[in-house]
């Protein structure tokens, strides 16, 4: 099986560099430079996800920091590609996960494009681009300790004729993206809700954030999430999101 999204990015920008028209991504996604921003917002906090055949619930906080400020924002953690009822979220450094959404907003307009294939592709794709970005944020100031991501990619799958969902990390350039096919869901941080009952309803999903929230900033010493807790739940027919309340 060909690298045909990882391909499709290297072309791009090969055709962008000489002037072209590149069909998937812009330049900057792997130009150091385009790291540069004057904020660097991270997001490490709640990345929880429940999954059935014919359903997926992903929930995550809103609180995002800027990393050389300090000063809290509300940051959007998942984001949709509504028209393949898919979701992508996050946990850890808001800038990358903005950067891989871009990408696989741009290549989900492709006439070929299949979940399947993203989902087997997107680890590939983090490693590839993610040199560049660690080297743009050691340089911005952040410690080494603080580069990470959490990537969850789920969905309705028409092939498997239901919802699957996978989840992806990375921290360091010298090892590959870790890529794990998700089976019942993800709690992430998982410590506090060991020997919890995973339910789909709204109430008993916000006490768990609520839970997290709280083991998350009494272990750091300092308030790592907060804000609102969004859930998208995509079902074979569409995606819904919802707020469900303040943690």
């Amino acid at each position: 099986m060909g690298l045909k999204f990882g391909r499709a990015v290297i072309e791009a920008l090969q055709k962008l560099g000489r002037g072209g028209h590149g069909v998937l991504v812009d330049s900057s996604l792997n130009d150091g430079n385009s790291w540069g921003h004057s904020t660097w917002p991270q997001a490490m906090s709640i990345l929880n996800v429940l999954l059935s055949p014919d359903q997926l619930l992903v929930a995550v906080d809103t609180l995002a920091e800027d990393s050389r400020t300090g000063a809290k924002s509300a940051g959007a953690k998942l984001l949709l590609i509504p028209q393949h009822n898919l979701v992508l979220a996050t946990r850890g450094s808001a800038q990358f996960f903005l950067r891989i959404y871009e990408l696989a907003l741009q290549a989900s307009f492709r006439a070929d494009f299949t979940m399947e294939q993203l989902g087997r592709e997107l680890g590939l794709v983090v490693d590839q681009l993610w040199p560049a970005y660690e080297k743009a944020a050691l340089e911005a100031g952040i410690a080494r300790s603080d580069i990470g991501t959490e990537l969850v990619l789920g969905g309705w799958s028409p092939q498997a004729n239901r919802m699957v969902a996978t989840a992806y990390a990375k921290n360091v350039s010298d090892e590959p993206a870790r890529v794990q096919p998700l089976a019942g869901g993800l709690a992430s941080p998982g410590e506090p809700l060991r020997g919890g009952q995973n339910s789909f309803a709204p109430a008993e999903v916000l006490a768990a954030g609520r839970i997290q929230a709280a083991w998350l900033n009494r272990s750091t010493g300092r308030q790592v999430a907060g804000g609102r807790l969004l859930a998208a739940t995509l079902c074979p027919s569409g995606a819904l999101i919802s707020d469900l309340g303040a943690i």
